[in-house]
């Protein structure tokens, strides 16, 4: 994790933001809108969602606006006609802007694969990278970690288990760390059986019990994939051992997560459950601006309680573990499969359960590659989703 300079309050901090119509897109825009003094936006980016980009674009009119979905390019351009907007179509075009000049920090905020070229493009250019696209270091660490060395990027964590990792890791210097603890609500299946879990629903799966997030991440909660790139991402991050880290699931979701260090003292950051705190702290990062998020009432939580994750019912959580302790593509692969099974599932074309055992088989069948490169992992991707689709009937 490298150090970011201070930036003066005179100086607004130009911000281009990957995936801006996705939940924390959004969220990130409502930041920059509390705090127009230090923030504008100078880039916008969405894949498919026309009505919401145009609406963001006419709002905070930024210099360059690109939808993913070229078919939407027209439509786009049309409706921001009156304004001095340029407008751009294709994930290529969104893997450019990365690289203009006039970006002082990239919101990496898009969903999934889609994020990691963008990002490198990002990491490529020196640019400060607020990443919330956890996938981009589960499938690409080892890259991501060498190209930010070899171009001074500065990577900071938008999840707000790593952004809590990071504050809690906030004027430690070199002390050595023992262990992090991630924390994990559970989702709401938490205290179902496995026969329980083989009839559950997609939307049933949909509805999180305390985090407001977009499909595909609320379903990789319920299954605890999400934890499980976690776990990846925090290896990368905090140049960990897989033993470093820990899971503890936390129904509160109070305690956002904790480091122990190497004289038994451990440091935990709590808050409301709401991610616009772990955006707003990366982009002010070092400093702490004033909010109006709600805040932590204890009386109204006199109880925070703690459970070992079952790995036998969510095994996902150790299929990352596994992944992580691999290397090499296996989580490239992991991310891939996950990716097509969650489709599957929120289409009903696949059983919850169902989908850590389509995982694993990739994980089995898909060639190994201890070493990969860039083109490794896109092909990687591509074998594995290959092979997915193979056992997600009409899909």
């Amino acid at each position: 994790m490298m150090e970011v300079r201070s930036t003066k309050h005179e100086v607004k901090k130009s911000i281009a933001i990957f995936g801006s119509t996705g939940s924390i897109g959004r969220q990130a825009l409502e930041v920059v809108k509390a705090n127009p003094d230090r923030f504008e936006v100078v880039a916008l980016t969405a894949n498919n969602s026309l009505d919401l980009l145009i609406e963001q674009a006419n709002e905070f009119e930024p210099d360059i606006v690109v939808i993913g979905n070229e078919k939407h390019y027209l439509q786009l351009k049309s409706a921001l006609a009156d304004l001095q907007i340029k407008v751009f179509a294709g994930s290529e075009a969104i893997a450019q802007i990365a690289e203009m000049d006039s970006i002082d920090m990239v919101l990496a905020a898009m969903v999934g694969y889609a994020g990691l070229k963008p990002t490198i493009n990002a990491v490529k250019s020196g640019k400060t990278v607020a990443l919330a696209n956890k996938e981009t270091l589960v499938v690409a660490g080892d890259l991501i970690n060498e190209l930010a060395q070899k171009h001074n990027s500065a990577i900071l964590p938008v999840d707000s288990e790593h952004s809590a990792i990071f504050q809690c890791l906030a004027g430690e210097g070199d002390n050595p760390i023992e262990r992090v603890i991630l924390t994990a609500s559970g989702g709401p299946f938490r205290t179902m059986t496995l026969q329980e879990l083989e009839h559950v629903t997609s939307a049933q799966a949909l509805k999180h019990p305390n985090w407001d997030m977009g499909a595909k991440i609320t379903i990789d909660s319920a299954s605890m994939m999400n934890k499980g790139f976690e776990v990846i991402e925090a290896k990368w991050l905090f140049g960990l051992k897989p033993e470093q880290i820990e899971v503890l699931v936390h129904p509160q979701s109070i305690i956002h997560s904790m480091v122990e260090f190497a004289d038994s003292s451990i440091k935990a950051q709590l808050g409301m459950p709401d991610m616009k705190l772990p955006i707003q702290y990366a982009f002010t990062y070092p400093e702490r601006l004033k909010t109006e998020f709600p805040r932590v009432d204890f009386l109204k939580y006199p109880e925070l309680t703690f459970e070992k994750p079952d790995t036998n019912r969510f095994r996902n959580l150790a299929l990352a573990y596994y992944a992580m302790e691999k290397g090499g593509n296996m989580p490239c692969i992991l991310n891939a499969a996950n990716e097509v099974v969650v489709s599957a599932f929120l289409k009903n074309k696949i059983g919850f359960l169902q989908m850590s055992d389509i995982i694993e088989k990739a994980m089995q069948k898909v060639p190994f590659i201890k070493k990969p490169t860039y083109e490794d992992y896109v092909e990687t991707d591509r074998e594995t989703r290959e092979f997915v689709h193979s056992y997600t009937p009409n899909h």
